[in-house]
């Protein structure tokens, strides 16, 4: 397996992995099928980046880091997995490439929005050093229940 960064070639496979895993737990919120559509405007062109995993040279997994208000601050979002190989850590090696990057970038800290129903998700990213912070209430996404930050480096 090898770790891409973002080309429009695979803007199909970034949005069709979501819509699947979104349907599967959720359903599209109409700020999800925006974001998803158009991931130049929304991810790439605001300065965030988005990453795929291949095998073979076919996507099986996606994640993107999209910047936040707060300065250099990423939120770590848009991850899914092909159904067909879930389980094999590939998700697992989509975070640890974003860690990676957001300190190699100097970002003081990653952002993720969730929901407790995902427990597996919610074990990982604690595995990851992860902590839970309070919920906005201005938050873009109507299915996220918890919040979650791991700081990366401190200034």
């Amino acid at each position: 397996m090898q770790i891409s960064n973002y080309s429009s070639t695979y803007a199909s496979d970034f949005k069709a992995l979501n819509i699947e895993w979104l349907e599967t737990f959720f359903y599209v919120e109409p700020y999800d099928n925006e974001v998803l559509s158009n991931p130049e405007k929304y991810i790439i062109s605001k300065g965030g980046h988005i990453f795929f995993a291949l095998i073979n040279d076919k996507v099986v997994g996606t994640v993107a880091l999209m910047p936040m208000e707060e300065p250099h601050v990423y939120e770590l979002t848009k991850m899914a997995v092909d159904t067909s190989i879930r389980g094999k850590g590939i998700g697992q090696k989509l975070i640890a490439h974003c860690i990676a990057f957001a300190k190699a970038e100097n970002a003081p800290k990653l952002v993720l929005y969730s929901n407790t129903i995902l427990e597996n998700a919610i074990y990982i990213y604690k595995k990851w050093g992860f902590v839970e912070i309070p919920l906005e209430t201005t938050s873009n996404y109507d299915r996220a229940n918890i919040k979650m930050e791991l700081i990366l480096n401190e200034n």
